[in-house]
């Protein structure tokens, strides 16, 4: 594949995609090589960074994911390996160390894993794995970034050394302290630290009666802080022993330095290997952003994008909460190029994009956010004229930049090449620029070349129509609302509806019947009978639409019904032999019963014990012969009916106690009546009606004529008064 020009990238906004994989890298390495991402020439080497890409984004959903890749780049330390008796520091050891165990890490999880990355296990395969360089380093640094003890037999000789010093340096120095605060000589601070050393805070005018060094004094000039003479010669004595401990650090560092400095080339390759695995990381996520997949990439030139989504404006809309309309396009050796017309705002230029950055992404070794169904081919050559393109500095026009543009087409454009050119043709007098973009077109045509082109001009629209392997397409417009839908209709052109679009913007209708007068009649006429065809599929589609979801539920509900159907009758079948089988032991148990009692009355064991085995031998006979699995499967099965039953009857009387239950806080609920003498009431449970007497707190006494009850308030209810039949007139 041929390099692609800066400029097509530029135009369909692929750096910008690049700053959003710069977003997701967790590097400064990897953030660095990303600015270096472009289509890549070789096929082998492309379908492999895909395929990589692919399997990390896999293993963002399964439980086997891949380790963490982090590291801090060792550039610095790689060049100064390469310059003879130079010392790494203490923290460029650690960082060497962190990616060799990193790098470990990964060959060890990617070869356990291997059936599941296969590809990104060959790149690993392909490594040296060195475990030796973090043991050296290990040895001779500890976790904490301190050089160890034990590093040398010296180093740890001298820190022994050190430590009894200090120990002596504390004890003449405490003694020093403790007699001096006797003798009343100390400021109330006793002591403080002065260049890293203990130092006495003497008062001022003290500090002659004080034997010792003289290290400083405070800002007031009340204390002088002195170093016991007793510690001086310790002092002295601490002093060698550290210089000798850095001068072994040094030797040490610049032996683990010798080591390690043969392996440089292979520490550059352990960090570009996580560099290269950061990128795919960043690519992954950014797929799984967006819904983004691996195509079916074919060799018989047949790009069918399904479902295609611009990566930029859906993650932008997906920020606001906004819907992206995906399209669907087929370019193919029958098919090659498409002249998509329609109005203005309707969607024609973002279509054209889509497919140029999709191509350009999948060419870079990205995921597109595709259909799984789509399929895609592989270009030599992308070719783009997107946008207004002036340019004062060269003195060109827009028009006159299209011009050199297509010219440069001319000498590039063949059966590999993919154009995109939009508004093709504009820029100078519709009639002669139509002329001469039809010329153009009719160039590429010839040359086999694939490409999609948005346009307003009839003769362009006419010739696509014309020519065998090239059709028109157009961005649907509701004709109602007089708003785009944002959907790519194959096979007829498109009305840029400019007369419909000014009625909506308010243009007053008697201006658009004089534009229309001032026009070719046939012009108009051809307008707009591709608009009523327009409105006519919109028309159909939406019919079309609504009869594919009613039928889409129709077959929903019919399936249902007919699992529903077949449950039923399982069930059924299940219940009607539970049911055979507990009337069989009913009648059983009656035989049973009857020898039982005729036993009872005359106690004789023999006929009860014939009797038995009569029962028995006649049960037996009507069994069928069954292995002990399908016998131990019979008596699961009529287990689990069993147990189906027995939860639908709690089911049901569950409910029928929530019902009660739902029933009687419905009547506690109530408002309570408020009951006053000579009330008509009766007891909720009860049919007699009485008057009240008297009512006392909660209690009310009922007079029922024959006697008298003393009963709650919250047990009674108020009785209507019945009404006065009519009486008829005299």
């Amino acid at each position: 594949m041929g390099q692609i020009h800066t400029k097509t990238l530029q135009d369909l906004e692929f750096p910008t995609v690049l700053d959003h994989l710069v977003g997701r890298c967790n590097t400064e390495l990897g953030k660095k090589s990303v600015a270096e991402i472009k289509p890549i020439d070789d096929k082998t080497e492309l379908f492999k960074v895909l395929g990589q890409t692919s399997e990390y984004l896999s293993s963002y959903t399964n439980e086997n994911r891949i380790p963490n890749h982090g590291f801090d780049a060792i550039n610095g330390e790689l060049k100064l390996l390469k310059i003879e008796n130079t010392v790494l520091e203490v923290s460029g050891f650690r960082r060497i160390a962190s990616l060799c165990n990193t790098v470990a890490i990964h060959k060890k999880f990617l070869k356990k894993f291997k059936e599941y990355y296969p590809l990104l296990f060959e790149l690993t395969e392909a490594l040296e794995e060195n475990t030796a360089i973090p043991e050296e380093i290990g040895n001779v640094i500890d976790k904490f970034g301190e050089i160890r003890d034990d590093a040398s037999v010296s180093l740890k000789n001298i820190r022994r050394s050190i430590n009894e010093v200090r120990s002596k340096i504390n004890s003449s120095f405490n003694g020093a302290l403790q007699r001096y605060q006797t003798a009343e000589f100390l400021d109330e601070i006793r002591e403080s630290v002065v260049e890293n050393r203990r130092v006495l805070a003497v008062k001022a005018m003290y500090r002659k009666k004080v034997r010792g060094t003289v290290m400083g004094n405070s800002k007031t000039g009340s204390i002088v802080y002195i170093i016991p003479e007793a510690t001086l010669s310790h002092t002295r004595e601490l002093n060698n022993l550290e210089y000798d401990e850095k001068e072994e650090i040094q030797r040490i560092l610049l032996q683990l330095t010798n080591y390690i400095r043969p392996y440089s080339e292979l520490l550059a390759t352990h960090q570009d290997y996580l560099a290269h695995i950061d990128i795919t990381a960043a690519k992954a996520k950014y797929a799984s952003e967006m819904n983004a997949i691996l195509p079916e990439i074919n060799e018989e030139k047949r790009l069918e994008l399904i479902d295609a989504y611009h990566p930029l404006l859906y993650l932008s809309n997906e920020r606001k909460n906004e819907k992206t309309w995906p399209q669907t396009i087929e370019l193919h050796p029958e098919n090659r190029i498409i002249v998509i017309s329609g109005p203005n705002a309707g969607g024609k230029s973002i279509t054209l994009k889509t497919i140029g950055l999709l191509q350009v992404m999948l060419q870079s070794g990205l995921l597109i956010p595709v259909h799984e169904r789509s399929s895609v081919c592989l270009f030599e050559k992308i070719l783009t004229d997107i946008g207004d393109n002036q340019s004062i500095e060269n003195h060109l026009s827009t028009y006159s930049y299209r011009l050199k543009n297509m010219n440069q087409f001319l000498k590039k454009c063949n059966d590999q090449t993919l154009f995109l050119i939009d508004e093709f043709g504009t820029g100078s007098d519709p009639e002669l620029g139509g002329a001469l973009a039809e010329a153009f077109l009719e160039v590429f045509y010839e040359r086999n070349s694939y490409g999609v082109i948005t346009t307003h001009y009839a003769n362009l629209k006419l010739l696509a129509n014309e020519l065998p392997h090239a059709t028109n397409a157009n961005m649907l417009f509701d004709n109602r609302t007089l708003e785009p839908t944002f959907k790519l209709v194959l096979g007829e052109a498109g009305s840029s509806f400019t007369f419909e679009v000014a009625q909506k913007n308010g243009i007053p209708y008697s201006l658009i019947n004089k534009a229309k007068k001032k026009i070719d009649r046939g012009k108009v006429r051809f307008d707009a009978t591709i608009s009523k065809l327009q409105k006519q599929r919109s028309k159909m589609e939406k019919t079309g639409s609504r009869l594919q979801d009613e039928e889409a539920k129709a077959r929903e509900e019919a399936e249902r019904l007919e699992k529903l159907n077949a449950k039923v009758k399982s069930k059924l079948e299940n219940y009607q032999e539970l049911y055979d089988h507990n009337q069989r032991m009913v009648h059983l148990g009656n035989k049973v019963s009857d020898a039982a009692e005729k036993y009872f009355h005359d106690q004789k064991k023999r006929p009860l014990i014939s009797e038995l085995l009569r029962i028995v031998e006649t049960e037996n006979s009507k069994r069928k012969k069954t292995s002990a699995k399908e016998a131990k499967a019979k008596k699961a099965e009529k287990k689990q009916t069993a147990n189906e039953l027995q939860q639908k009857i709690v089911k049901v009387r569950e409910q029928k106690k929530v019902e009660k239950k739902k029933a009687i806080q419905k009547e506690q609920n109530k408002p309570r009546p408020v009951f006053k003498i000579g009330d008509r009431v009766r007891m909720h449970d009860g049919k007699a009606v009485g008057s009240i007497d008297r009512l006392e707190k909660n209690k009310a006494v009922v007079n029922y004529g024959m006697f008298t009850t003393n009963v709650s308030v919250d047990q009674l209810e108020l009785v209507a008064p019945s009404k006065p039949s009519p009486k008829g007139k005299a």
